[in-house]
């Protein structure tokens, strides 16, 4: 599997011969604009956790382009078809076998509005079990216990975690986390773009570690396998 980081919660992943694109945000988050071209993007399926500007801010664009299936909430699709996306599959708390895998929403404690402060549905996340590794996305949550659920559905490659606190987990709450879906590798992301969200890389690393546990943090642009 190949991750490449776009910034914020912006992310994809190639698997099964699939590429998925998660959260897409760049044109306004001020640390990847400049470095990210959207157009440049390319994407199979586009799965989008929630409803916030800041992880469907290039949701339209993106999938215009691209012609990618938008996998998300049903509030998220009513709202895409109205603006002339008709290519997406809804979803509430569930899951449903893809041409790539199953995906499976789970849920999210947080809130979700779109962009024109509409009704976004159910906030969540995504557990995606594959031929080649299971992936588990919790999308923007606070710590909360029904995390403990995660490893009765699949064992866990690698978790992709928010770490920048204030509107979801911090370090600290990442460990617990990581701990209780039994996940030893977790890629941080959500810190950083914003004042009430920067995060100390080093400290960060190093309590992961004392916790036994692994902290990936991305480079925007970057990618690799995992």
């Amino acid at each position: 599997m190949k991750f490449t980081f776009y910034g914020h919660s912006c992310f994809a992943i190639e698997v099964a011969g699939k590429k998925l694109l998660f959260d897409p945000f760049v044109t306004g988050n001020p640390l990847a604009k400049d470095k990210i071209d959207i157009n440049s993007i390319e994407a199979d399926y586009i799965l989008v956790s929630h409803g916030h500007g800041d992880h469907t801010g290039d949701l339209v664009a993106i999938a215009k382009n691209t012609k990618a299936t938008v996998i998300t909430a049903y509030e998220i699709v009513n709202w895409l078809n109205a603006q002339g996306i008709d290519h997406a599959h809804p979803m509430n708390f569930g899951a449903f076998n893809f041409e790539f895998g199953e995906v499976r929403f789970t849920p999210a404690t947080h809130s979700s509005a779109l962009p024109d402060g509409s009704y976004g549905g159910n906030p969540g996340g995504f557990l995606i079990k594959t031929s080649e590794g299971n992936i588990y996305y919790t999308g923007d949550t606070c710590l909360t216990m029904d995390l403990q659920l995660i490893p009765r559905y699949a064992k866990l490659d690698f978790a992709i975690m928010p770490i920048g606190g204030n509107f979801t987990m911090n370090v600290s709450d990442a460990i617990m986390a990581a701990e209780m879906v039994q996940a030893k590798k977790v890629i941080g992301v959500h810190f950083d773009s914003f004042g009430y969200i920067k995060i100390d890389h080093d400290k960060a690393k190093a309590d992961f570690k004392a916790a036994g546990l692994e902290l990936v943090l991305p480079e925007i642009g970057a990618s690799f396998e995992i």
